[in-house]
């Protein structure tokens, strides 16, 4: 098969089975896991008592070269599910048996295995290379060992998982292998901890954030900048509880949806509560605290709030996939005729925001399955309205927009925006949704020109989705180095001497007095690795003061990454600093 032909998923596909039959082969008593092919490459995961970690990789990969130069066939067959299962059990695979008998709940009569060569199959749809001959023998490297339980639960068995990659040519992985890792050093799990932005404990739970005083400015300032976009385009602040009666949700088709993410609560007089997992159904009873004229539409709402989900332990990561999610949550209550102007407006406010950062973005409109229309609130008729009127949308802005089937809220279609980092990864973030259905399960009305009653239309809008996400992309995005509004310190002053702290501390006072955030470093060390320090902190402006800026009355400042000093007055580095803040 010629290279040309096979796609990347393929090659990554069958690379993952080359790794698990070399894996069988070095630790024959090991039972296999899952190996799919991921956006970077691929994994596989393992159940061995051998310990398995990045000093086994060379002996791995030299045995994967030696199935490759084999060139062994991959050959698919198609079993019933009892062949399946009593081939399985031979092999000793509790976990493919596992996945069999599940496959055999939803219905399926048979499966399909891979073999390659003659002493290795797996329980697998394709698609693969014909041939291991196809695989590039130098253009694959495997990259990390995890342990990652089963199924992504922590009550079940944990397993070795191996990460790899591999490309077409040589030159393709070296410069991957260049993106991965300068995507390593700017994880924001490490730059987090390195910058004391967040942290963890184990006394509070898993995937729960804590904020440290850094922190908690940037979280602010994001906060604030969207809220100023909102403000002049009408929006209202309102606060909800954190705990709802199971009613609310059983309307909304949330209890249903989430139940099996939903932190429950029984009160001792054993009333059953939830923490919300969404804001909508609570913003839809403030609107509804009265009745409302056409003439006082639409109404708008924004409200920064947590939300909560019981992910499982496995699948947390950082602040990426967390069980306390903070959303920048609105919600515009509209007729019909309305709507698309209010959804312009949520577009610029999305372009504006994402445009301070120097993201760019891209979207797409996710539609519900109709063939699956019991997944969601609503009637076809409904949703073909609500989608046609999201596909106008885009297309009046100019915005190519891929169709993606089935990626809809279950209430509602939505746009969503996906943002382009400075490594090139795109991250889903904003969304749009127009939602026709929870107006008619809530009775969302207002009485129009003719004194009758009309059924409004209903949009839910978030800028950052959640916060503690988009900070992870954030932190990543920048490597640390957040534009100078959004750094939680913007100077950080630097005496010669300890008898220059007196002047540090009156240009300290002087910048603070301009809402400039702004430090003192300690005198004990030299002014070489105090600049140091400030690079390593990531502090966008380092001022020097000695003799001659104290007589002066000025400072030296360093910006980051440059080498140069400038001498300026406190009064002008405060006004530079002020002129870079976008709201």
């Amino acid at each position: 098969m010629a290279k040309q032909e096979i796609k990347l998923e393929t090659l990554r596909h069958s690379t993952a089975h080359v790794m698990a039959k070399a894996a069988k082969r070095l630790f024959p008593k090991t039972a296999l896991g899952i190996g799919p092919v991921i956006e970077d490459g691929f994994y596989y995961d393992f159940d061995t008592k051998k310990a398995i970690s990045s000093d086994s990789f060379p002996l791995i990969e030299e045995e994967m070269r030696r199935i490759i130069a084999a060139h062994e066939l991959f050959k698919k067959e198609y079993l019933s599910i009892s062949q399946a299962l009593a081939l399985f059990k031979k092999l000793k695979e509790p976990y493919k048996i596992e996945l069999i008998r599940d496959l055999a709940k939803k219905g399926a009569k048979k499966v399909s295995i891979y073999r390659t060569g003659t002493d290795f199959l797996d329980l697998c749809a394709g698609p693969h290379v014909r041939n291991t001959a196809d695989i590039p023998h130098n253009a694959f490297k495997l990259i990390k060992a995890a342990a990652a339980y089963w199924r992504g639960d922590e009550k079940n068995p944990q397993l070795k998982r191996i990460y790899g990659t591999i490309f077409f040519s040589n030159d393709k992985l070296a410069g991957e292998l260049n993106r991965l890792e300068e995507i390593e050093k700017r994880d924001h799990k490490k730059l987090g901890r390195d910058l004391d932005l967040f942290t963890f404990s184990e006394l509070i739970g898993s995937g729960l954030p804590l904020w440290t005083p850094k922190g908690t400015i940037i979280r602010t300032l994001l906060d604030e900048f969207i809220w100023k976009l909102r403000e002049t385009r009408g929006y209202e602040r309102v606060e909800v509880p954190h705990i709802t009666k199971k009613e609310l949700y059983e309307i909304s088709g949330h209890w249903e949806k989430f139940k099996d993410e939903l932190f429950k609560i029984t009160t001792r007089e054993g009333h059953l509560f939830a923490m919300k997992p969404m804001n909508c159904p609570h913003h839809i009873q403030i609107f509804k605290r009265r009745p409302w004229s056409y003439r006082e539409l639409p109404q708008r709402y924004a409200n920064t709030t947590m939300v909560y989900r019981d992910e499982q332990t496995g699948e947390l990561s950082g602040l990426s996939r967390v069980r306390c999610i903070t959303q920048d949550d609105a919600h515009v209550f509209c007729r019909n005729g309305q709507a698309k102007k209010e959804m312009m407006n949520i577009w610029d406010i999305i372009d504006t925001f994402y445009g301070a950062f120097g993201f760019e973005l891209t979207i797409r409109v996710s539609l519900h399955d109709p063939k699956k229309q019991k997944r969601y609130l609503g009637d076809k008729k409904t949703w073909r309205l609500a989608e046609t009127e999201l596909i106008d949308l885009a297309k009046s802005r100019g915005a190519r927009a891929p169709l993606a089937r089935g990626e809809a809220a279950f209430y509602g279609p939505k746009i969503d925006f996906l943002a382009k980092d400075s490594l090139g990864r795109k991250w889903q973030v904003a969304t749009i949704q127009l939602d026709m259905n929870l107006p008619e399960r809530f009775d969302i009305t207002c009485i129009d020109e003719q004194g009758k009653t009309e059924r409004l239309v209903m949009i839910h809008a978030a800028i950052m989705g959640s916060i503690e996400r988009f900070l992870s992309i954030l932190i990543e995005h920048f490597a640390g180095d957040f534009p100078v509004w959004l750094a939680p310190v913007q100077v950080r002053i630097i005496p010669v001497s300890e008898r220059h702290k007196d002047y540090a501390e009156t240009v300290r006072t002087l910048l603070s007095e301009k809402n400039i955030r702004v430090e003192v470093a300690s005198g004990d060390t030299t002014i070489g690795k105090a600049i140091r320090s400030g690079e390593l902190s990531k502090i966008p402006y380092l001022a020097v003061v000695g003799d001659r800026e104290a007589e002066a009355k000025t400072v030296s400042v360093r910006e980051r990454k440059q080498t140069e000093l400038r001498s300026m007055s406190p009064r002008d580095l405060a006004e530079v600093i002020r002129a870079k803040r976008p709201f």
